[in-house]
């Protein structure tokens, strides 16, 4: 017997329970994912400020493209680094917290950096033309730092719901974490419109964007302090034998290994997800951008020359419209649940949700649409036709209106862009990982302790678990049989498959860029007068450009819906 027990892998062993404070569950799902606020408010601020920000500095666009490469390189490194880094830790404070918290302190320093880089630079250096390389130069390496520090903190934010939820409560932390992300993109869209530097004057400093990474850096840290708080996590005593013994070159090796032989569904749902994000690429990183150049360019009542804050007008502009796309996605991602069949691996469940109260007399249609609601995989195609039909639309744009319109549009498809692929990928993994003696909740979870299954009830001693999915051959299996293993693995290769577009999007938009408007920026560059934007507006806008090869990448992600459809017949 002993002789068996030595030859079986060793169960991770843990010192508590998971839990969160809050006396109802609506408030601890609330303080569980508030994090995601403050990360969801920084990435507005920086996706909807930074480009017109290097832009006015005098960054050609096709240099500012490069910058972004920022974003998917940070989330290609950082994700899975901090991912082993907090597997492995035995912090008495958790494994996610630490990372947590410390990266947040670099963000929020990176981002004061940011506000005041000529400020910095001046102390330093006399010379103007040296100072102006050196203010551009510092404000990419603080967008990076940035970006490392908050892939790092979204890594972990992440794990830690995966970690603190038990497996029947998983899908609702899902939905929740959605929620946070439009709030989060909500209240930093809402805060660009207004003129902070009338309301403030020159407290927090004397630009709009200044007050902006000021503003951003105490959310940040406010969100993570707040979920930090809230949340108990387990203490990791001693890991599982195979997975202390795993390094990195193994962990690569193993991903590269599962990346090549994926299951036929999974690598359909990540081609979706490829193409797609080529077209959501260029929108969400210079949609504010475009909105502000169409406002300067097409009406002439505006002069961007005369202006005091140029980047703070085009900012504020970009940021209304990003607010109604904002709110679309906010109404889209809590309503379209019950308009469109989710898929489920149980299908013993033919009764329908009840529609929640708050929808008051829209309830009765939202039942008798009931029979007519499409399944999620035919409105994930059509949210593709939708969005490649809105962006086909950019270059011919001429009026502020009409780019608001085309903007708010985008909230629709966004809301399923956020929902649909990660919804598919769960199904899969879990038709991957669940015996076929399933139990009632579709999957083998078990908890070898004494303790509920309430995530918010504290142990009272050290606890062990263990949580499995048991092989579908073998129910004594090991290795790729833990319920993390699997789901890290698949998630990280579709992860991988949205940062690697991200590359292609930046080198589609450096070449459209150095073609189309390979100098400065007349809307924002004090060297270039009226006459400079005159001639602009009479030229091809390269950002609307962008976006039209965006549209023509999501018909491929359409087609490849259309490919994910016909093999789930």
């Amino acid at each position: 017997m002993r002789k068996i027990e030595e030859a079986m892998p060793q169960a991770a062993s843990w010192a508590g329970t998971p839990s969160i404070k809050g006396s109802t569950e609506s408030i601890r799902m609330a303080l569980l994912t508030f994090s995601l606020i403050g990360l969801q408010f920084t990435w507005g601020i920086e996706m909807t400020y930074c480009t017109p920000y290097l832009l006015q500095l005098g960054l050609t666009k096709s240099r500012t493209s490069l910058v972004w490469i920022a974003g998917p390189l940070s989330g290609l490194i950082m994700q899975p680094v901090v991912g082993v880094l907090a597997d492995n830790s035995r912090s008495k404070w958790g494994r996610r917290r630490p990372f947590m918290i410390g990266g947040s302190l670099i963000v929020a320093v990176c981002l004061l950096v940011l506000g005041w880089t000529g400020e910095i630079v001046r102390l330093f250096v006399r010379e103007p033309e040296t100072a102006r390389s050196c203010t551009i130069a510092l404000a990419v390496l603080s967008i990076y730092a940035v970006d490392f520090a908050i892939n790092a903190v979204q890594s972990s934010c992440r794990s830690l719901i995966v970690d603190t939820l038990p497996i029947a409560k998983q899908q609702l932390g899902s939905a929740w974490a959605s929620r946070m992300i439009a709030i989060g993109h909500l209240i930093g869209y809402g805060a660009g419109t207004l003129d902070l530097v009338s309301i403030f004057g020159n407290v927090l400093g004397d630009s709009q964007f200044k007050q902006l990474t000021v503003i951003a850096a105490f959310v940040f840290l406010l969100a993570i302090a707040i979920t930090s708080w809230a949340v108990e996590e387990r203490v990791l005593i001693s890991a599982r034998d195979d997975g202390a013994k795993t390094g990195a070159v193994k962990m690569i090796s193993k991903i590269l290994k599962t990346t090549m032989h994926l299951p036929d569904r999974i690598q359909a749902i990540c081609w979706v997800q490829f193409w797609a994000w080529i077209g959501w690429f260029p929108f969400l990183f210079y949609s504010t951008t475009w909105v502000g150049e169409v406002y300067f360019r097409y009406h002439p009542e505006t002069n961007a020359s005369a202006s005091k804050d140029a980047l703070g007008d085009v900012g504020r502009v970009g940021s209304l419209s990003l607010v109604v796309f904002s709110i679309i996605t906010f109404i889209a991602s809590i309503l379209l649940p019950f308009v469109v069949q989710s898929p489920d691996t149980s299908r013993s469940r033919p009764f329908t949700p009840r529609p929640p109260a708050f929808l008051g007399p829209f309830a009765p249609i939202v039942t008798a649409l009931n029979k007519y609601k499409p399944d999620l995989l035919t409105a994930w195609q059509v949210s593709h036709i939708i969005f490649a039909g809105a962006m086909c639309m950019a270059p011919f744009v001429r009026s502020l209106q009409m780019a608001t319109v085309i903007v708010s549009i985008c909230g629709i498809p966004w809301a399923l862009a956020c929902w649909a692929p990660f919804a598919f990928m769960g199904v899969e993994i879990n038709r991957l990982t669940t015996p076929s003696t399933m139990l009632a909740n579709g999957s083998s979870y078990r908890r070898l302790s004494n303790s509920n299954d309430d995530f918010s009830s504290p142990a009272p001693s050290p606890t062990f678990l263990r949580l499995n999915h048991l092989d579908r051959d073998d129910d004594s299996s090991g290795g790729d049989s833990s319920t993390g293993e699997t789901a890290g693995i698949y998630l990280g290769i579709l992860n991988l498959f949205t940062t690697l577009p991200q590359f292609v999007g930046t080198f589609i938009s450096m070449i459209v860029f150095s073609i189309l408007e390979p100098g400065k920026s007349p809307e924002l560059h004090e060297d270039l007068g009226e006459e400079d934007v005159a001639k602009a507006a009479d030229g091809p806008n390269a950002i609307a450009v962008c976006l039209f090869i965006g549209a023509i990448s999501a018909v491929g992600a359409a087609y490849a819906t259309t490919r994910l459809k016909a093999g789930s017949k």
